[in-house]
């Protein structure tokens, strides 16, 4: 039995959706297909999302809503019209928008959320119907009514065990299941969406509920790269990766699959397959547990900026017990989360995401450190840093891999701002400056897969 996910690219017209019927058909065990909402069908084209996101603002400004509804249920109708579907649905899926937009408005994230939500949601029903209209059994599944639970505010959204037990009763039912992603529900019925590619958890949190054999996550690529393609010439294709190495990429800015969604998954060790729905025959890359890493130690290359630098010095600190649990306290009391801690022995530096950073709170971090820990020198840097990620299971048995990085960084000319590689030595981080990023990626793929004997 399989799950398989089709993002908003995959789903985003009437042609599209065929293709996806179409690959649903030609293998019986897809059994639970979970679906985003539709994705844009050319560049200057908007996505479903965006167009709710406008409902969403309008609603709460008390605007006069009918331009921006309408926009939604235009690509709808269009997508039904491609389908010979009659105004059956679109009646639906304009009562449903209605009756969201009419809903509480008291908790402003919680109400982007309900219309946000509506992309998916509506998308499934269509599908299902599309589904049954062509003699196919099948039909729409509700994640609050299915049992996909969520923790509530003020936390960060995520699926909660007891879920899991009532997701799994899925497998038993008869016919196709449609189950709409990005979103759950919480135990006292209110809706929460995941973070934008959301739909990626959903398909992995549904995956790892009925155990299935494979979750297969459809997209617009037939592979993960090695390298970015836009940056480096044709990188080859990754056949076979493990969790950790996709999450690690993912994370560092592979955007083919979200960085949350794998987690699910490894728990039950639940295989995941990266396809492209245009090119189904395309092998893909898979993601497993365990690899033959002996070939290659590094398995990709990738980058992400808009980083800042929390540079803290005090003279002897590595002797003052509990300094590193105060400074980290100071942010997570400002609500600041952290991505890297490089330190020496006087000094330490934290990396952050400029993000969560604004002049009121990066003022009072900065103050807080100077007064609470009494730090000789505390500056924080804004500059728009990149973070160089090599990623691979084995880095770790591979002698002079950070020498040779780092030649082949100093080749473009570029500095090295910081290095850290990570306890479990998954990977190897290097911060730079924004302008020189394209040009390492390039010369570090260059270096570790020119050559590859993995793929000559």
């Amino acid at each position: 039995m399989k799950v398989c996910k089709f993002g908003g690219t995959s789903v985003a017209s009437a042609e599209q959706i065929k293709r996806v019927v179409a690959i649903i058909k030609s293998d019986p065990t897809r059994k639970i297909i979970v679906v985003s909402a539709p994705g844009k069908r050319f560049p200057e084209d908007e996505k479903v999302t965006d167009l709710l996101i406008k409902l969403a603002s309008a609603a709460e400004t008390n605007h006069d809503i009918e331009e921006e509804l309408e926009a939604v249920i235009a690509r709808y109708r269009l997508i039904a019209q491609g389908l010979n579907l009659g105004e059956s649905i679109i009646s639906i899926i304009e009562t449903d928008l209605r009756n969201r937009i009419a809903s509480n408005r008291e908790d402003k994230t919680l109400f982007t959320d309900c219309i946000k939500a509506a992309g998916e949601d509506n998308n499934a029903k269509l599908i299902a119907a599309y589904l049954q209209h062509i003699g196919i059994e099948a039909r729409y599944a509700c994640p609050k009514e299915s049992g996909l639970l969520v923790n509530s505010r003020p936390e960060r959204v995520r699926a909660l065990d007891e879920g899991y037990d009532r997701l799994e009763k899925l497998k038993d039912e008869p016919g196709l299941i449609v189950f709409p992603g990005f979103f759950g529900f919480t135990k006292d019925g209110t809706l929460r969406t995941f973070n934008r590619g959301g739909s990626d958890i959903t398909g992995s949190i549904v995956a790892a509920a009925i155990r299935a054999e494979l979750y297969e996550n459809f997209t617009d690529v037939d592979s993960v790269f090695t390298a970015n393609p836009t940056i480096v010439d044709q990188p080859v294709a990754i056949k076979t990766m493990t969790y950790r190495e996709m999450r690690e990429l993912a994370y560092a800015g592979f955007s083919v699959f979200h960085d949350e969604a794998l987690m699910p998954a490894f728990l039950r060790s639940v295989p995941v397959c990266i396809k492209n729905t245009n090119n189904p025959d395309a092998l893909g890359t898979m993601i497993v547990k365990e690899r033959d890493h002996s070939f290659q130690p590094v398995i990709g290359i990738a980058a992400d900026s808009g980083f800042s630098t929390l540079f803290v010095y005090k003279y002897l600190m590595n002797q003052e017990i509990g300094f590193g649990r105060r400074l980290l306290q100071i942010l997570e009391d400002e609500g600041i989360p952290f991505e890297h801690t490089p330190s020496g022995i006087d000094n330490l530096s934290v990396i952050i995401r400029s993000k969560h950073l604004n002049e009121e709170n990066s003022e009072r971090m900065v103050r807080r450190i100077k007064e609470e820990l009494e730090a000789d020198d505390v500056k924080l840097r804004n500059t728009n840093y990149s973070m160089v990620v090599l990623v691979g299971e084995g880095m770790r048995h591979t002698t002079g891999l950070a020498a040779r990085a780092a030649t082949a960084i100093s080749r473009t000319g570029a500095n090295i701002e910081m290095i850290n590689q990570g306890s479990s030595e998954v990977s190897l981080v290097f911060g730079v400056d924004k302008k020189d990023e394209n040009k390492i990626l390039r010369e570090l793929y260059t270096e570790f897969f020119q050559e590859s004997p993995l793929y000559t």
